[in-house]
């Protein structure tokens, strides 16, 4: 018996097939390459740590390294934005914390987000942040200055990758960008 779906209509339906799967990879893509940045440090991505699941004593090398703190305003956010000290010296394994100052200068009150990176970027997968106002959006009323923590450690296991046991200095930086208040949540 043949069949009846001729060569052209194979053709067509392959075509359609492959439409279909690349628009649910399209959608696919944000969440994996989130995910793939989280979990190899991929673009100088942090790591995160729930302050309630760390448990014991944290493991504290006789090692320091030099944190640089960055902090940058997108243009159409009218915010002054520093960290309280641009600098400091860290003990490997040892909780820290890094104070940044954002201030409105607007007659409006505003709502921000904060997007971040580690350099050099083969550091990302070693700097853990256990709390940080990056992790929600931040609203600001006019006039209003905000001090905002950022908690951290550098992992020890820094010290085992070939790639990254030699960085005497990481540097945190945040870009500051407006939230759009009128776009529903997704």
């Amino acid at each position: 018996m043949k069949s009846v779906i001729g060569p052209k209509m194979k053709t067509a339906s392959m075509a359609g097939f492959m439409a279909v799967a690349m628009v649910g990879v399209g959608f696919a893509a944000v969440p994996l390459y989130d995910l793939f940045c989280r979990v190899t440090g991929f673009a100088g991505t942090t790591q995160r740590a729930d302050a309630s699941a760390m448990v014991g004593e944290p493991v504290i090398l006789n090692r320091t390294v030099s944190v640089r703190f960055d902090a940058n305003v997108s243009p159409k956010l009218p915010w002054s934005f520093r960290p309280e000290h641009p600098r400091d010296t860290v003990s490997i394994g040892a909780r820290d914390m890094a104070i940044y100052i954002a201030e409105n200068n607007s007659s409006q009150p505003i709502t921000g987000t904060a997007s971040f990176n580690v350099t050099p970027v083969t550091a990302g997968k070693y700097f853990t942040k256990i709390q940080c106002f990056c992790f929600t959006e931040q609203r600001l009323e006019p006039g209003q200055q905000m001090r905002m923590p950022v908690l951290f450690y550098v992992d020890p296991k820094i010290m085992d990758d070939p790639d990254t046991r030699d960085i005497k200095e990481i540097t945190l930086s945040y870009t500051f960008y407006p939230v759009d208040e009128g776009k529903k949540p997704s």
